[in-house]
C-alpha cells in the first residue's frame, strides 16, 4: 500500500525526482572519490615530503567537496518541494474523498479517525518521501560504491565487508520486524486519544455541569497511558538500532586496523590505502545507518499508508449518476414509494414500507417517539443515505437519477443539530445563497425570528460566530440555521426537529411567519411536539420505522392510538380538542 500510494501521487513529479537522483548520484560519487584522493596525498605527498603535490591535490579535494555540497543542498531543496507537494496532493485526495462520503461511511470510520488520517498519517508518509529523496537515494549508491572502492583499494580485506554488511542487515531486519506491530497499534491509540480529546472539548459544559472532571481525566489518562506504553515499546526497539549499527561498525574498524596493520607491516598495503579502506568501510556503515534511519520510518509510514488507502479505496454508498437529470417533471413534489432503509448487518430496517406524497403548498408533518426513524426518512431525501428499498422522487424524478446540484437546489434542509461554521453571521447565511444581499439576509432572519438578537449584536451581520456556533444559544443557533435554509427559497423545505430548542411563543411566531413564505413550497416538518405540527395538512405517525397513521390532527385523535398517546402525554384534553 505504501508503494502504491507513493507511486500514484508522485507521478506528476517524475522530473523533479529524476533531478534529485542525478544530483545525489553526482554528490555521492564525489564523496566516494575523496578517500582515494586522500590516500594518494598520504602516499605520494606526505610520505615523500612533496608539498606541491599536497597543495595541488588538496585543491582538487576542495573543489570536489564543493561540488558534493552544492549537489546535496540542491537535492534537498528539490526533495523538500516534492515531499510538500506530495503531502498537499494526498490531503486534497482524502478531503475530496471524504467530502463525497455518505453519512454511512463517515460513521464507519468516525470523525476522529478521519482527522488523524488527514493530518498525522499524511505527515508520516510525507516525511518518508522527504527523507527518501535525501537518504534513500544516496544510501544504496554509497553502499555499492563504497564496497566497489574498498575492494579496489585492497581485495585482501574484502572478506571484512562480506561479514559486516550481512551482519548489519540481519540485526536491523530483526529489530524492524518487531517494530511494525507496535507502530500499527500506535496509530489506533492516537485515534482513541483524538476521539476522547474531541469529545471532552465539545462536551466540556456537560462535564462541568455533572462534575465529572475526575472521571474524564481518568479516561483521558488511561487512553494516554495506553498510547505511551505502545510508544515506549516501539521506542525501545528503535533505540536499539543505532547502538547495534555502531557496535558492528566499531568492531569492523578495529578489525580493519588490526588486519590492515599486519598487511602494511608485510608490505602488502600502503598506509594511504589503509586510511582509504577505513574511510570506505565507514561510508558503507554510514549508508547502512542512513538506511536504518529510513527503515525506522518505513514501518510506521506503511501503517499510515494502509489507513490512507483504506479511505481512498472506500466508495460512497451514495453513487452519483454519470449524467444526472437536471429538470423536473413535477417541480416541488416529494414522493416516497415503499421506501425502506436498513443499516449494513442489521436484521431490522430503520425505515420500512414508507409511502406518502407531499405537494407544493402542503405541509406534511412526521411525528413519533425517539428512534422511530423520523430523521432517517428526512435524511434519505437529500441522499445523506440512500434508500435500500423502494424509491424517493423529487420533482417527479428518482433522487438517484438526479444531478446532485439540481437535487440540492430544490431542497432547503435544516438538520436536527443546526451546525454553524466559524466566521460571521453573514458568512453562515451565505452558505445558503453565496450572493445574498443584506436585505435578503435580514428578511430571512425576520421570518426565522432571529432579527432581534442579531441586530443586538455589536457588529450585526458581521458579528463573529465560533466553530459550531458555541458562542450563541441553542435556540439562536436553530434560528440562524432556519434563516440559512430560507434564504435559498427552495421548492421543498425539510425541517428535521428544527424547532425543538425554541420556546412555545417563539415557535408559534416562527411558524406563523413561515406560512406566507412557504405558501407555494412543499414543507416537511419532523417534530416531537404536537403543538408544532397540529396545524399541518397531513400528519404522519411513525412507529418502529413504519407509518402507522396519517391524517389531520383531529382525524388522528380518533383513528390512531399511537398519536393519541403522544397527544395525551403532552397536552390536556381541552388543548387537544
Amino acid at each position: 500500500m505504501l508503494l502504491r500510494l507513493i507511486r500514484q501521487h508522485l507521478q506528476p513529479y517524475r522530473r523533479a525526482i529524476t533531478i534529485v537522483v542525478a544530483l545525489q548520484f553526482v554528490g555521492t560519487g564525489a564523496m566516494l572519490y575523496l578517500p582515494s584522493l586522500n590516500a594518494d596525498i598520504i602516499d605520494n605527498g606526505v610520505i615523500a615530503g612533496n608539498t606541491g603535490y599536497i597543495l595541488r591535490h588538496g585543491g582538487l579535494m576542495l573543489a570536489i567537496s564543493l561540488v558534493q555540497i552544492a549537489c546535496s543542498i540542491t537535492a534537498v531543496w528539490f526533495s523538500a518541494r516534492t515531499a510538500m507537494a506530495f503531502g498537499r496532493d494526498v490531503r486534497a485526495s482524502l478531503f475530496h474523498q471524504v467530502g463525497g462520503f455518505s453519512a454511512r461511511e463517515v460513521q464507519h470510520f468516525g470523525a476522529p479517525s478521519l482527522i488523524t488520517r488527514e493530518t498525522n498519517d499524511v505527515q508520516q508518509v510525507q516525511m518518508l518521501v522527504l527523507m527518501g529523496g535525501t537518504l534513500m537515494v544516496s544510501a544504496p549508491i554509497m553502499m555499492v560504491g563504497g564496497i566497489v572502492m574498498a575492494v579496489h583499494v585492497n581485495a585482501g580485506l574484502s572478506w571484512l565487508v562480506a561479514l559486516v554488511v550481512p551482519a548489519l542487515a540481519l540485526s536491523i531486519g530483526f529489530i524492524v520486524t518487531r517494530m511494525i506491530p507496535s507502530f500499527r497499534l500506535m496509530q489506533e491509540r492516537i485515534d482513541e486519544v483524538n476521539r476522547l480529546l474531541r469529545e471532552q472539548i465539545t462536551g466540556v459544559r456537560v462535564v462541568r455541569a455533572f462534575v465529572r472532571e475526575d472521571r474524564e481525566t481518568k479516561r483521558f489518562a488511561e487512553a494516554n497511558g495506553q498510547l505511551t506504553d505502545v510508544a515506549i515499546s516501539a521506542g525501545r526497539w528503535q533505540a536499539g538500532m543505532f547502538p547495534t549499527v555502531m557496535l558492528v561498525a566499531n568492531v569492523a574498524s578495529v578489525a580493519v586496523l588490526w588486519f590492515g596493520g599486519h598487511r602494511v607491516q608485510t608490505g602488502q598495503m600502503q598506509i594511504g590505502d589503509l586510511t582509504a579502506y577505513l574511510s570506505y568501510l565507514m561510508q558503507i556503515v554510514m549508508s547502512v545507518m542512513m538506511a536504518t534511519f529510513m527503515l525506522m520510518m518505513v514501518p510506521r509510514s506503511a501503517v499510515c499508508a494502509d489507513r490512507i488507502i483504506e479511505v481512498l479505496d472506500t466508495d460512497s454508498s451514495v453513487v452519483l449518476p454519470d449524467v444526472g437529470i437536471t429538470s423536473f417533471s413535477e417541480p416541488g413534489t416529494l414522493r416516497f414509494e415503499d421506501v425502506g432503509f436498513t443499516y449494513p448487518g442489521a436484521d431490522v430496517g430503520v425505515v420500512r414500507n414508507a409511502s406518502f406524497e407531499a405537494l407544493p403548498g402542503q405541509t406534511v408533518a412526521i411525528i413519533g417517539s425517539t428512534g422511530a426513524g423520523k430523521s432517517t426518512m428526512v435524511n434519505l431525501v437529500p441522499r445523506l443515505f440512500d434508500a435500500t428499498a423502494g424509491r424517493i422522487l423529487v420533482g417527479g424524478v428518482d433522487v438517484r437519477d438526479l444531478d446532485a446540484e439540481a437535487l440540492w437546489s430544490e431542497l432547503g434542509l435544516v438538520p436536527q443539530r443546526g451546525f454553524l461554521f466559524s466566521g460571521t453571521v453573514a458568512s453562515n447565511l451565505r452558505y445558503g445563497k453565496p450572493d445574498a444581499t443584506e436585505e435578503e439576509m435580514w428578511a430571512a432572519l425576520e421570518v426565522a425570528q432571529g432579527r432581534d438578537f442579531v441586530a443586538a449584536m455589536p457588529e450585526g451581520l458581521d458579528s463573529p460566530i465560533a466553530q459550531g456556533g458555541t458562542n450563541v444559544s441553542g435556540g439562536q443557533r436553530q434560528r440562524l440555521a432556519i434563516a440559512r435554509a430560507l434564504i435559498r427559497k427552495p421548492s421543498i423545505y425539510l425541517f428535521d426537529d428544527s424547532f425543538s430548542a425554541l420556546d412555545l411563543a417563539t415557535d408559534a411566531r416562527l411558524r406563523a411567519a413561515l406560512r406566507p413564505v412557504t405558501a407555494d413550497a412543499t414543507v416537511v416538518i419532523v417534530a416531537q411536539r404536537v403543538s408544532t405540527i397540529r396545524d399541518a395538512d397531513v400528519i404522519l405517525v411513525v412507529e418502529d420505522g413504519e407509518i402507522v397513521g396519517r391524517g389531520t390532527h383531529s382525524d388522528l385523535l380518533d383513528s390512531c392510538q399511537t398519536y393519541g398517546e403522544i397527544v395525551e402525554s403532552q397536552m390536556s384534553a381541552e388543548e387537544a380538542a
